[in-house]
């Protein structure tokens, strides 16, 4: 099993032991980057993913071996610690670049069948906003299972969390990664995603615009083909 994390810190805080405390108990290959010493710059602006190439965004080349290691892996762990009720700024400008991937544009098929997890923590509220940020990602991108885990820890470092709480979170990530390990290589999206990516290809059909049209008639999915189904 591929695992990629993408840490919306660079810091080893809460949010990192959790994350790495899932990928060891998944087992495999584990590949992690860490915001913004990986990856730092924020989107300009300039529309070029969507209305021409991604390859055209001025940090196409610094974010390759991000997108490889994402398209890569079996399952997607994003970790953000919870910044002012949303994740961090390296976070939202990593999800940033990748808005060329939703499904009203051109997603990649291997995000279908595809699991990952949403992680958040804070010393006290914003955890269920700061998975929303990444969850909502996630699930335009087309990932076929999305899990969130968010726990207020009370400390502002992981070696400050009570034993009692670290128990706790050792018992439900334990959990999380068998569901994890028996879904692997047997998932496909669920209704709602399908649904959504119906409309988008009624979308598609309308021509609005070329670089999105070109993409999905290439793939086949403006007719009878669907990224979930092989041949």
């Amino acid at each position: 099993m591929n695992i990629t994390i993408l840490h919306g810190q660079s810091h080893k805080g809460s949010t990192y032991h959790i994350a790495r405390m899932l990928a060891e108990k998944l087992g495999g290959e584990i590949t992690e980057f860490f915001l913004p010493r990986d990856f730092g710059e924020h989107c300009v602006g300039c529309a070029s993913c969507f209305v021409k190439s991604e390859t055209l965004c001025p940090h196409y080349q610094k974010l390759l071996p991000i997108t490889e290691a994402m398209d890569k892996a079996d399952v997607l762990i994003l970790a953000s610690p919870v910044y002012v009720y949303h994740v961090t700024g390296a976070m939202k400008g990593l999800l940033d670049h990748y808005g060329y991937r939703w499904m009203v544009h051109r997603p990649e098929e291997k995000m279908f069948c595809k699991q990952a997890v949403c992680i958040s923590t804070a010393a006290g509220a914003g955890i269920k906003s700061t998975n929303k940020d990444m969850a909502d990602s996630m699930f335009f991108w087309g990932i076929g299972k999305i899990y969130q885990y968010g726990i207020a820890v009370a400390a502002i470092s992981y070696d400050k969390v009570s034993d009692k709480k670290k128990a706790a979170i050792e018992k439900k990530l334990t959990k999380m990664a068998e569901r994890i390990r028996k879904r692997n290589g047997k998932v496909k999206p669920g209704f709602k995603t399908k649904a959504f990516f119906h409309i988008m290809r009624m979308l598609q059909r309308s021509g609005w615009n070329e670089a999105d049209v070109k993409y999905w008639r290439e793939k086949g999915w403006d007719r009878k083909q669907r990224p979930w189904k092989k041949g």
